[in-house]
């Protein structure tokens, strides 16, 4: 099993060049980061997790610019985002970055992709919250169009692209329909999550892992009935707090690689954490 990290790496937390020098030195297998542009103070939407939201929300890094310093220190070590807000972002330019961060790390990129969780941030970048699963769906068609080996038009509910020249082109071949980098979507689990998975995606990202055992086999189906190949379905539990008995429980499952939470705190502290999952790599 494949142990990466993900981390809310901040202005006052461990640097990505320190961190991503040591986890490839240690053994992981990828560096996965959140992205949060910013953290209305008017605030209604309540914490998922409960109680008050953690400081780091509103002091995260770039994902795309800290990545691009990881890459250029490491070799082997995956770079993925954990996760991506697409509703967020110009799908053009976007498409771009992340084109040019496969290119650059040849081939390591994943991109983890999502749809938010915070509705006034999401409203600051002109988000409608009733539609935004369909437009993160009709974005990423539009990147994978972008994407493409030959030039490909798009045109969708919210926006489209004429044919044209886009390049780099990322590493990773197309998989039957879904073109671009491994693409992972996260969210809880239910029947539209999973259509969309089926339709435009590479696997999931759930977040915790819980519930995996009633969640696997209704996502399996879905996969079955898009008519996609069940050994390419991937599922990738992401922020875990790690214990033998739950990675031999992912295992048993099989899942082939599971993302360890890291605290968002400075050198030390992170650098004895890493210490600490060292008997899981």
């Amino acid at each position: 099993m494949r142990i990466a990290v993900t981390i809310f790496l901040t202005d006052e937390t461990i640097a990505p060049v320190r961190l991503a020098r040591e986890l490839e030195q240690r053994g992981y297998a990828g560096l996965y980061l959140p992205e949060h542009t910013h953290i209305p103070v008017e605030r209604t939407t309540p914490y998922p997790a409960g109680g008050d939201l953690p400081r780091e929300y509103g002091r995260t890094l770039d994902p795309f610019v800290a990545l691009g310093q990881a890459a250029a220190v490491t070799g082997r070590l995956g770079l993925g985002t954990g996760v991506t807000l697409v509703a967020q972002h110009d799908p053009i330019a976007l498409a771009k970055q992340i084109a040019t961060l496969d290119h650059l790390s040849d081939g390591r990129f994943t991109l983890g992709l999502g749809y938010g969780w915070n509705v006034e941030e999401a409203a600051d970048h002109g988000v409608d919250w009733r539609t935004r699963r369909e437009l993160v769906r009709d974005r990423v068609r539009l990147m994978q169009a972008l994407w493409s080996a030959e030039p490909t038009s798009y045109a969708g509910e919210f926006g489209g692209v004429r044919a044209g020249h886009a390049h780099p082109k990322p590493v990773q071949k197309p998989r039957g329909r879904v073109v671009g980098p491994r693409t992972l979507v996260g969210g809880a689990a239910g029947p539209k999550l999973f259509a969309h998975i089926a339709e435009y995606a590479d696997g999931w990202l759930p977040i915790g892992g819980r519930g995996l055992s009633e969640s696997l086999p209704v996502l399996r189906s879905a996969w079955a009935d898009a008519g996609r190949d069940p050994a390419a379905l991937q599922v990738v539990p992401y922020a875990v707090l790690p214990a033998p008995g739950k990675l031999a429980h992912y295992a048993e499952l099989g899942i082939e690689e599971v993302v360890l939470q890291l605290p968002s705190a400075g050198e030390a502290e992170v650098l004895g954490v890493l210490d600490a999952y060292a008997e899981y790599v």
